[in-house]
């Protein structure tokens, strides 16, 4: 038996591998339509859709980095914002510290005036009725020697 492959092969003449007859220019022609209706019913809404596509990233991405940027300096401003707030605040403790001082002052020098003015009133009384005790005790020894003497004379 001889082989398939060796038949077709050795068949020679018109209708070769290599024979450009008719069929290649209709070949070649249904080719191209079939190109241009894949084209029109295939590759065109799909390079469509992948443009429109790529468009929509673009527009998201623009708005992304937009939102991004307003967000970065919104941040800026409100740590700015936050520093003064918080520089006008220390500043506040401090002042509030300050005047709290001065009056914790004004009342020590108050009660220390309170305290003196007491103390001198106490020891002007005490003086007084030290005094008074000794003109009292004067009186009664100058009595009592009157009468001491008066009784040495009288014995």
């Amino acid at each position: 038996m001889m082989d398939i492959s060796v038949l077709i092969s050795s068949v020679e003449g018109p209708g070769g591998l290599f024979d450009f007859g008719g069929t290649l220019p209709l070949v070649a022609i249904q080719f191209i339509i079939l190109m241009i209706i894949l084209n029109i019913l295939l590759y065109t809404p799909l390079l469509t859709i992948i443009t429109e596509r790529n468009d929509f990233i673009l527009n998201n991405l623009a708005k992304a980095s937009d939102l991004l940027a307003k967000a970065n300096e919104l941040t800026a401003q409100y740590e700015q914002k936050l520093t003064r707030v918080r520089k006008e605040a220390q500043l506040e403790i401090i002042n509030s510290q300050k005047i709290h001082k001065e009056i914790l002052e004004i009342e020590l020098n108050i009660s220390q005036k309170y305290i003196d003015n007491l103390l001198d009133d106490i020891t002007k009384d005490f003086l007084n009725e030290k005094n008074k005790v000794l003109n009292s005790l004067d009186n009664e020894i100058i009595m009592l020697s009157w009468s001491l003497m008066h009784n040495i004379i009288n014995w």
